[in-house]
């Protein structure tokens, strides 16, 4: 029997426009090769990107944040493809919210326990300000998660956590997230892109990062089906 799945894109656009962690115009496009150089019928434009690999919707793999940690490249499929669940916090989350045990008590009372192997994203609402980069970035206020949420999702043995503002941890107090998800061998993903059209459970994802051989970042082109 056939069906018919929606596909859903939860990537942003990369250009010289979007945030970026540091202010600076991480983001290059530049022509290398272009039409007028060419000879007719054959025609080619050509490009080369000079970009941060944390730049727009990007992966984080273990080795951005751990020593001897896997990179990008020896990520398998089997854990870049997986049961989505989403738990949306955007109601009562603010520049200074942090995303507790509690979120995750309250999802799993409605939806049941987060399944072994699903990637679990946070819907905080934040992507809403992605056009308005100073916003966005807003010295560092943007809802984050405590560590101890992550905590609760390694118990559920997740294969990565992503969340719709710049990163899990605002960087104030260190990096515990990154610790904790990065250290157990997982994988963050930030920056994603309209997580609001996405249902609680039920959605495949595809993590699909560029394939960069000693990479421990990598930009994503992330896309769920429902």
């Amino acid at each position: 029997m056939n069906r018919e799945f929606k596909v859903i894109d939860l990537t942003h656009t990369l250009s010289a426009r979007v945030p970026s962690w540091d202010r600076k115009a991480d983001f290059e496009l530049s022509i290398v090769t272009d039409y007028k150089d060419c000879t007719p019928p054959n025609l080619f434009r050509t490009h080369r990107v000079c970009a941060s690999m944390s730049l727009g919707t990007h992966m984080d793999s273990p080795a951005h944040a751990i020593v001897g940690g896997r990179t990008i490249e020896r990520l398998t499929i089997e854990e870049l493809v997986a049961g989505c669940v989403v738990i949306d916090v955007s109601k009562e989350a603010h520049e200074n919210y942090i995303v507790t045990p509690s979120a995750i008590e309250k999802f799993e009372s409605e939806q049941g326990k987060i399944p072994a192997h699903s990637f679990v994203i946070f819907h905080t609402g934040w992507d809403w300000h992605w056009e308005t980069p100073e916003k966005y970035r807003n010295n560092f206020s943007f809802p984050s998660v405590e560590v101890s949420t992550a905590q609760v999702l390694l118990e559920r043995n997740v294969v990565g956590l992503g969340i719709d503002t710049f990163s899990c941890d605002t960087g104030k107090s260190g990096f515990p997230v990154h610790q904790a998800i990065l250290g157990a061998d997982r994988y963050l993903v930030e920056n994603i892109a309209n997580a609001k059209s996405l249902p609680a459970v039920g959605a495949k994802i595809f993590v699909l990062p560029t394939k960069i051989e000693g990479a421990t970042e990598a930009p994503v082109r992330l896309v769920a089906l429902v």
